[in-house]
């Protein structure tokens, strides 16, 4: 028997629950509507990085014996969803109904894919340039969809521009705070160049600390300058996608604060954001969610690295 649509929305309340607290937290701030969408995209998100990196909602990632043959799963499975199959795995079946909700373009999922492709081939960063073309895959696209999520048209591309710039932010926090847990899992998301001027070895980050918590400043003034950017993008949304917005890069920036503010000890225990921390993020940013459209006029400038593609250039969602 096919589950109802009320059962697999429970689900993916429950992935987001145990994958991320902060997102969680962040989500409760949208109207219903949204709120179950962007569980739902969340769950196959989650799924998918689960599948790929054996681990369970975000956590004890372990080595694969046969990452293409996972990435193949998600290739497959995913495919069916955007096919408007049934599944039969929650989270697939999850991405079926958002695709079905919104106008999401199908490129903007499979440049999610793309990012599981990257690390099944074991790819490694060599230039700034690369790092963001990464987590443009893995995090910036998945922005760029929860915009979709929001009412946001495809065709908008400054909005989406700024959602991916949101994306980016989160994922650069994420990897200067994974650091150690990557290099155990046999992984490194820094730029080879950084790591050479660093003098720190590709294939042994963990051994000089203070080298190495510099560049976690470095990935975390990035990740700092792409939120800032992302907060233009606000007076686009509706109040409460806003505000859910503004609390999640309120939340997700103390992760960045955490990291570089720890230095060479960033690693010795997984740096978290307090309940009482993720509540005073909503509080604060209330007021800025209601003042959005005189408060974020323009986006702030950031390196010219990397530029994301445009959806009008490539396959259409439909």
């Amino acid at each position: 028997m096919t589950p109802g649509r009320d059962a697999i929305v429970a689900t993916a309340a429950e992935s987001i629950a145990r994958g991320s607290k902060s997102f969680a937290a962040a989500s409760r701030l949208f109207d219903r509507a949204t709120r179950e969408r962007a569980w739902l995209l969340y769950a196959w998100c989650r799924a998918c990085d689960d599948l790929a990196d054996g681990q369970d909602h975000g956590h004890d990632a372990v080595p694969v014996d046969d990452p293409e043959g996972r990435l193949a799963l998600i290739r497959a499975r995913t495919g069916a969803a955007l096919a408007g199959e049934w599944v039969g795995d929650p989270a697939f079946d999850a991405l079926r109904i958002v695709v079905a909700e919104t106008a999401m373009p199908h490129a903007l999922v499979w440049d999610v894919v793309e990012g599981f492709a990257l690390d099944a081939a074991g790819w490694r960063p060599a230039s700034e340039a690369d790092l963001l073309r990464y987590c443009y895959h893995v995090a910036g696209a998945v922005g760029c969809m929860m915009a979709v999520v929001m009412g946001v048209a495809p065709e908008d591309e400054t909005v989406l521009d700024r959602a991916c710039d949101l994306g980016l932010a989160f994922q650069l926090a994420n990897i200067a705070r994974d650091i150690g847990e990557d290099a155990e899992a046999g992984r490194c998301y820094l730029p080879g160049d950084w790591l050479a001027e660093a003098g720190i070895a590709p294939d042994a980050v963990m051994a000089d600390r203070e080298a190495l918590a510099g560049l976690a400043r470095r990935l975390c003034d990035r990740a700092a300058d792409y939120a800032a950017r992302a907060r233009a993008g606000t007076p686009a949304l509706g109040f409460r996608s806003a505000w859910a917005v503004l609390a999640a890069a309120g939340i997700y920036g103390d992760i960045a604060r955490g990291v570089a503010a720890r230095g060479a000890a960033a690693w010795d225990r997984r740096v978290t954001v307090p309940a009482v921390a993720r509540l005073g993020w909503i509080v604060r940013t209330f007021g800025a969610a209601w003042a959005r459209r005189s408060r974020y006029r323009a986006a702030g400038p950031v390196p010219d690295k990397w530029v994301r593609p445009r959806l009008p250039e490539r396959e259409s969602s439909r």
